[in-house]
């Protein structure tokens, strides 16, 4: 059995042989993914082994959608289908729904009642992933759980390495979603999951067994131990989508827009959610900011940048008050900026300690505090400190979203998960964390050195498939309150200013500090004053990952060039911006001391430009 895209160039396979269902990919006659198997274990049943084929069905999907809070607010998805039915030993039945579109494939298990069987808990899945020998890998490993502060892991923190080959992916805990694989430059595959909700448990990357990956379950000791590491599901009932997206070059990883593709909203929005930037005092100043007066000058911060938020950190209800609260949320109000608090989503499965505590995870706290947070005026909310990815973890990320939603609030999710299809699924969700964030910058010297190596990294990985919320732009020459000495930052003024373009969340909190107002060159400012956060458009133009990368974004009619340079030498290069063929164009860049300016140049009529990124340098082009 086959199913092809429609424009016939991806090409999926399926087949039987000794009793194990296999599926392979080729993309314009090359080979992706040779024969890799497929299959579930339940304790209904097992449809790893003896397997039969029953019959096949196929169609078409076609699906137009807005959304705006990824990288592309109009989409439309065309996709042919090939849904497999396969028996086991005991007759039982099994379907695998395929969905191939362009450079895209995505297929879920779908599991019918059996007899009087109408529940059941998946404990393994045996879905694989065999790449061709000479691949190389971008792959971030999956932290140990309950290891790191507080015993908080896994939270998505560990970083990746560029370009190993696969006999060196042998994490004993296997790889976060997403994973970059190169194929021997022939072709570029980026692996995911999307579609995740309270209904299942969260996956990964096993590591790299038998020539093979698959599909692996969160390790039984997150969560302290307590709960399943499969799903209980109730019959009939689905798994969530994995998906494959191939393209030979990076342009098709860059623009999937599958992790939505496949997915519905499970819910209406209450209200309309203004997306947009903010202020946050913790980033740099740290825990010393968390009293009514400092919390005044990062409001300050935020009417003078024209941002519409602030993010007041942990210890707030301690250090600040619930009354004292309202009336800096008041405050705010008068400056129209909003506000976001931070909740420590904890109460029994690790030691994080930061308050509000024992608010976000149960149902009766939960919703006495957001009642109390839409009287207050309060728009959203960061929840922290989650480690892990059993289905009782990801029933409480659904249920704080939901109930949030009720109340009228936004949720950042830090200290957390891959969002998986959630911006279209959960219409208040508004990133998560999910990557070795700016916070590591402020506490780590091997962080600040692969500031750049990270960034180059993330377009073409983790914010690939979700929104990221970074908490980036840093312009403090040292990342302390004293800006005096200290964590040196490495990057460029320019590189920063990148980096609200080239990494997309659709509420940003930026790192300036209020003295930024003083210190940092006024035209600088004034691009973050204009800087959407939201984009109808994303269009790859050239780059590699841990190397060098840019993209450009569109917000409307003005697009908006943005790349940065992880290398060690100048990067010179010649880009083609069609859609700036011929317009005058605002430029921020580097000089080769490193200190940022700004000029107007005008592109050619064919849209070629040469530009020259620093070192830890960047840029960034608009109309």
């Amino acid at each position: 059995m086959s199913v092809s895209s429609p424009n016939g160039d991806l090409t999926l396979k399926v087949l039987i042989k000794d009793g194990t269902a296999f599926y392979s990919v080729t993309y314009k006659g090359g080979l992706v993914l040779e024969d890799s198997p497929l299959g579930l274990i339940t304790n209904a049943g097992d449809f790893t082994n003896d397997m039969n084929f029953v019959n096949s069905t196929t169609a078409k999907v076609e699906e137009t959608y807005h959304q705006t809070r990824i990288k592309q607010s109009e989409v439309n998805y065309n996709a042919n289908t090939l849904n497999c039915v396969f028996s086991n030993a005991k007759q039982q039945k099994i379907a695998v729904l395929f969905q191939v579109s362009n450079n895209n494939i995505a297929f879920r298990y779908e599991l019918p009642a059996w007899g009087d069987t109408k529940v059941c808990v998946v404990s393994e899945e045996k879905t694989g992933f065999k790449f061709p020998s000479s691949t190389t890998t971008f792959l971030s490993p999956m932290m140990r759980p309950m290891t790191g502060f507080a015993r908080t892991a896994p939270s998505y923190e560990s970083g990746y390495e560029a370009d190993a080959p696969l006999s060196k992916t042998t994490s004993s805990e296997g790889y976060v979603f997403p994973g970059l694989f190169n194929l021997a430059n022939k072709a570029w595959v980026l692996l995911s999951e999307t579609g995740v909700s309270s209904l299942y448990t969260a996956s990964h990357l096993s590591a790299y067994k038998n020539g093979i990956y698959t599909v692996e379950y969160p390790n039984p000791k997150q969560n302290n131990g307590f709960g399943s590491s499969g799903a209980q599901i109730s019959l009939p009932g689905v798994t969530p989508w994995r998906t494959i997206t191939v393209g030979e070059t990076l342009k098709p990883i860059v623009e999937t827009t599958i992790p939505f593709d496949v997915v519905k909203p499970l819910y209406k929005p209450s209200q309309e959610y203004k997306m947009g930037r903010g202020s946050w005092s913790w980033i740099v100043w740290q825990d010393n900011s968390m009293n009514y007066e400092d919390q005044v000058k990062y409001i300050d911060l935020a009417a003078a940048m024209k941002f519409e938020y602030i993010l007041i950190d942990a210890w707030w209800d301690d250090r600040i008050g619930y009354d004292k609260m309202k009336e800096l949320i008041q405050y705010a109000k008068s400056k129209n900026v909003e506000v976001f608090l931070w909740y420590n989503s904890n109460g029994t499965v690790n030691d994080a300690f930061q308050t509000p505590l024992n608010k976000m995870n149960t149902a009766i706290a939960r919703k006495n505090e957001m009642k109390w947070l839409k009287e207050a005026g309060v728009k959203g909310l960061k929840v922290d400190f989650f480690g892990g990815d059993k289905q009782e973890t990801i029933k409480l990320y659904e249920d704080i979203l939901s109930d949030a939603n009720d109340y009228g609030l936004m949720i950042i999710f830090h200290g957390a998960t891959l969002p998986r299809g959630w911006e279209k699924m959960y219409p208040n969700f508004v990133g998560s964390e999910a990557v070795v964030a700016s916070e590591m910058l402020i506490f780590s010297q091997d962080v600040r050195e692969k500031e750049a190596f990270n960034a180059t990294l993330h377009p073409f990985i983790r914010n690939a498939v979700g929104s990221m919320e970074f908490g980036g732009v840093l312009l403090n020459k040292y990342l302390n309150k004293g800006n005096t000495k200290g964590q040196l930052r490495l990057t460029t003024d320019a590189f920063q200013l990148a980096t609200a373009v080239l990494f997309q969340n659709p509420v940003q909190m930026f790192g300036l500090t209020p003295n930024n107002l003083v210190d940092v060159p006024a035209f600088e400012l004034e691009f973050l004053r204009n800087v959407p956060t939201t984009w109808d458009e994303t269009v790859f133009i050239d780059g590699y990952p841990g190397k060098y990368s840019v993209l450009a974004r569109r917000h409307g009619q003005k697009w908006y060039v943005a790349g940065v340079n992880a290398e060690k030498t100048a990067k010179e290069l010649k880009i083609k911006l069609p859609m700036l063929a011929g317009q005058s164009v605002t430029m921020y860049n580097d000089k080769a001391d490193k200190e940022t300016y700004t000029s107007n140049l005008k592109v050619s009529k064919n849209g070629q430009l040469s530009i020259t990124i620093q070192p830890n340098g960047g840029f960034v082009i608009t109309n």
